[in-house]
């Protein structure tokens, strides 16, 4: 809840069929999602964390589904009530999540920063 108000999430992890490999497919362009809405609302917020140089994401390697960090700072898991709920504040902080019927799509990693402090002033990260 966030001033009085419910919000639902779910993660998922998505990526796109790259090439063809002699013992399958390989991926690139791996992303964690987090969705957020209101319930009853249309629309959404989608927090897309993609994978890159020191941006680290689940890849099918020993990264636990969820899990987003940087090769500096600390590791968020979106499963957890208290990264969400860091993560919804920023982005309700610079606007977001305003409309009621349409999908806004936005980079995660914008909001990083501000929901590490965030978890870390609530006491779920160490500091």
């Amino acid at each position: 809840m966030v001033d009085g108000e419910t919000f639902l999430w779910s993660v998922r992890h998505e990526h796109q069929e790259h090439r063809e490999h002699g013992c399958g497919r390989l991926y690139d362009d791996c992303r964690e999602v987090l969705t957020v809405r209101r319930p009853g609302a249309l629309g959404v917020a989608r927090i897309v964390f993609a994978g890159g140089p020191g941006r680290f994401v689940p890849d099918g390697g020993a990264t636990p589904s969820g899990a987003v960090g940087t090769r500096r700072g600390p590791w968020l898991n979106l499963h957890e009530p208290g990264t969400v709920r860091a993560l919804l504040d920023a982005l309700l902080s610079r606007g977001g999540l305003t409309c009621r019927d349409r999908t806004d799509e936005v980079d995660g990693w914008t909001l990083y920063e501000a929901a590490a402090v965030g978890e870390r002033s609530a006491g779920t990260l160490p500091g």
